[in-house]
């Protein structure tokens, strides 16, 4: 295994443990003010967070930290998206920061994998990454069950939508999204994933509980 990998094994193994001390939100807002707030949201990603489109995430049991930077994003221009640009320019940051707490505290969704034919080659990405290309895997930032790393504002993946995942995928690897950062990590990991790797993984993920 090597050095990267490694490091982003010990660093999940490390933030993992952390998720199970911390019981509150590590970031600071209301979940009943973001309960009020989100009622606008729930037209696209429903009233408990669950979209009923499959091209729209779910937003249940979120990790707060990764909601509010997306928010900031898309408020920002960091991240765009005509729906979600529009949203983000009305909201405080009181109310980002209200609402990320509100979503994270839904139970997250419950869902099988996209396509059972797909299992195996989505289990083994997730798990144990690409050693020939040196691509990472998943579980080094998103956890063995898709749980996220709110410490570092990593997205839970668990019971996300498949298509949904597809499309972000695709659009780090093409370049159409980006991290936001100087790291470019989902952009350098994509890089590396086919179009049958993006449909394994967005199926597997799926079905994570």
């Amino acid at each position: 295994m090597n050095i990267r990998l490694s490091l982003l094994y010990v660093l999940a193994g490390l933030a993992l443990a952390a998720t199970h001390v911390q019981a509150e939100s590590l970031v600071n807002g209301s979940a009943e003010a973001g309960k009020a707030r989100a009622l606008t949201c729930g037209a696209c990603h429903g009233a408990e967070g669950v979209s009923s489109n499959p091209m729209w995430p779910n937003l249940a049991g979120q990790n707060a930290p990764y909601v509010l930077a997306q928010l900031k994003a898309f408020k920002d221009g960091d991240r765009k998206d005509p729906l979600m640009s529009a949203q983000a320019m009305m909201l405080s940051d009181e109310d980002m920061a209200n609402l990320a707490v509100y979503f994270e505290s839904l139970p997250a969704a419950a869902q099988a994998v996209a396509d059972e034919n797909l299992l195996d080659r989505g289990q083994s990405l997730y798990r144990g990454g690409n050693l020939e290309d040196k691509t990472s895997a998943c579980l080094a930032c998103h956890g063995p069950t898709g749980r996220g790393n709110p410490a570092a504002a990593y997205p839970a993946l668990r019971g996300q939508h498949a298509a949904y995942t597809a499309k972000q995928l695709n659009d780090y690897r093409d370049g159409a999204r980006t991290t936001g950062s100087k790291v470019h990590m989902m952009q350098d990991i994509a890089a590396n994933l086919d179009k049958a790797d993006i449909a394994a993984l967005s199926s597997y993920v799926q079905g994570l509980k």
